[in-house]
């Protein structure tokens, strides 16, 4: 079994910054491939960004591409993203999502085996 914790969730006004991270406890860490989404009230949840086991490459939706950045530390068993020039749209609960044992990036929201409990992002304008 796979445990996910999102933290750094929060406050800011438009135009700030906030980091999230996500911590993994339960299997190999390094071995995932992992994600962030996001959703509003009566709105499905959306993909953010994806990042390989490895770190090597990453993805970004349209929406946030350019001001956020998504980043591992696997000796922390930790995913991370940062999220600079924050609009009052990005505001939401964020998830993470983990796929173990993937070697590719991972898009689609189906496709992840183990979800963590979200943390809200609030952007004042």
């Amino acid at each position: 079994q796979v445990q996910l914790v999102e933290s750094g969730g929060g406050l800011v006004q438009a135009g700030g910054s906030l980091r999230l991270s996500c911590a993994a406890s339960g299997r190999t860490f390094s071995s995932f491939a992992m994600g962030w989404f996001r959703q509003t009230p009566g709105k499905e949840r959306e993909f953010v960004a994806a990042i390989t086991w490895s770190g090597g490459s990453a993805y970004y939706a349209s929406s946030v591409k350019g001001r956020f950045t998504i980043s591992r530390d696997n000796a922390k068993n930790t995913v991370y993203l940062q999220m600079n020039s924050l609009k009052p749209e990005d505001t939401a609960v964020y998830y993470c999502a983990a796929k173990p044992a993937s070697l590719s990036l991972v898009i689609q929201q189906y496709d992840y085996d183990y979800w963590g409990q979200g943390t809200q992002v609030t952007v004042s304008s």
